[in-house]
């Protein structure tokens, strides 16, 4: 297992239902925040970020019903990680403020390719352009 895969498995261990609630109810929020991330550097990350929003969105919402709760813990912490500003590289320090976001996100992709590939076709979404490297 790597480091970054240990990483997401200990983050999403911690995620409770509690968390899950208070989180769908900030996402409008969160989803706003990360179009603002301007990072020549990591260009696909705010689709990433979108598309794992609209992801555990449908899943709390039951719109999507089809996610393993390790893939809704693990796309929690992801989103949760990737707004806190001060997390292993802080998002300031340039060029690799987002490095660290990005290889959560990507690494969360990568673990629940299969399913979150099902949930890009089942909203339409083109699953290559979402996956595309940082």
């Amino acid at each position: 297992m790597s480091d970054i895969t240990q990483f997401i498995a200990h983050g999403a261990e911690r995620i409770t239902p509690r968390i899950l609630k208070n989180l769908l109810h900030r996402l409008p929020m969160l989803k706003l925040e990360f179009t603002q991330i301007k990072d020549p550097n990591y260009p696909h990350l705010v689709d990433q970020l979108e598309f794992l929003s609209d992801a555990l969105e449908d899943s709390l919402e039951e719109a999507y019903i089809d996610l393993p709760i390790v893939a809704v813990a693990a796309i929690a912490f992801a989103i949760i990680y990737a707004h806190n500003v001060s997390d292993l590289i802080p998002d300031h320090i340039h060029p690799l403020g987002h490095a660290d976001d990005s290889a959560v996100v990507r690494g969360v992709l990568t673990l629940y390719e299969k399913d979150l590939r099902a949930y890009a076709l089942f909203i339409g979404a083109n699953w290559d352009k979402i996956s595309t490297k940082p």
